[in-house]
C-alpha cells in the first residue's frame, strides 16, 4: 500500500484524475471500476475537462459502476447509473454500450449480481478500481462484517450508511439493500485507488491504514493488494501516526 498526501482537496482528487488519465494515455482498453458520490465528483470534472482540452480519450475503456441501490430504475434521481451518466458518462466518448451497471430493478436479484460479476470476468477483468469510503470504513457497499472472500452480491445497508445518503432521496425512503461488487471483486483488480479527503474522514483512514486488516474496517483490506494507493488531503491524514 502507498499512501500519498496532499495538502488539499482539489490536490488530491487532481492526483485521482491523473492516475486515471495516465492509464487511459497508455492502455487505451482499460477496464474501470467506478464510484458514485460526493468524493469523486470533482475527479470526475477534471477528467471531463480534460477530454474537452486535450482529447484524453474513454472510447476504447470498458466502466463498471461499484454499486446500486436495489429497487431503484436506472433513470431514478438517486440512482448511481444516473449520477455516472450525468457526472462522467455524457460527456465524453465512452461508448454506452461499454458503461455497465447492475440492474437493480432484475427480477432476481442474485442472478443479477451473478451476471454482473461474469461481465466484469468476461472483460478480461478490472485495470483499476477507484474507490471511495464511508464513514464506517465501507467501500463499494460492502459494509462491516463484510467477508474478504465475497463476491458481487445482494447486501443490507447499515443504518448509517443510509442515513449519510437521505439528502440525495429527498425525503422518499432510501433503500434498504444495495448490489455491490465484492471485497474479492476489488482485490482481483491490478490496481486500486482510494481516494478520501476532509477531517471527517480522518479517524477511519487511520485505522484503515495502520490497523491490522479486518472485515469490521472494510477498507483495511487494501493493505493486502499489491497495488493499492490511498490519495489523502492532509486534514483526512491528520490521525496518521508519524515516522
Amino acid at each position: 500500500m502507498t499512501v500519498t498526501v496532499l495538502p488539499t482537496p482539489e490536490a488530491a482528487c487532481a492526483r485521482a484524475a491523473d492516475i486515471v488519465a495516465e492509464l487511459l494515455a497508455a492502455a487505451p482498453g482499460v477496464v474501470l471500476a467506478l464510484p458514485a458520490g460526493n468524493t469523486p465528483r470533482p475527479v470526475y470534472a477534471a477528467l471531463v475537462r480534460r477530454h474537452r482540452e486535450t482529447g484524453l480519450s474513454f472510447a476504447r475503456a470498458t466502466a463498471f459502476t461499484l454499486d446500486e441501490y436495489a429497487g431503484i430504475a436506472a433513470d431514478h434521481h438517486a440512482s448511481f447509473r444516473r449520477y455516472m451518466s450525468e457526472a462522467l458518462y455524457q460527456h465524453v466518448d465512452l461508448p454506452r454500450a461499454a458503461a455497465h451497471g447492475p440492474d437493480a430493478t432484475a427480477a432476481d436479484l442474485h442472478a443479477e449480481c451473478a451476471r454482473y460479476e461474469g461481465a466484469i470476468a468476461a472483460a478480461g477483468g478490472l485495470d483499476l478500481c477507484l474507490l471511495g469510503i464511508g464513514g464506517n470504513g465501507h467501500i463499494a457497499f460492502n459494509e462491516p462484517g463484510s467477508s474478504f472472500d465475497s463476491r458481487t452480491r445482494v447486501v443490507a445497508l447499515a443504518e448509517d450508511s443510509r442515513a449519510a445518503v437521505a439528502g440525495a432521496f429527498g425525503g422518499e425512503p432510501v433503500p434498504t439493500r444495495a448490489l455491490t461488487i465484492g471485497i474479492a471483486t476489488i482485490l482481483a483488480a491490478r490496481r486500486c485507488v482510494l481516494l478520501a479527503y476532509g477531517a471527517g474522514k480522518a479517524g477511519v483512514m487511520a485505522r484503515a491504514i495502520q490497523d491490522p486488516p479486518t472485515p469490521a474496517l472494510p477498507a483495511s483490506v487494501l493493505q493486502l493488494h499489491p497495488d493499492a494507493t490511498i490519495i489523502l488531503d492532509a486534514a483526512a491524514a491528520s490521525g496518521l501516526r508519524r515516522a
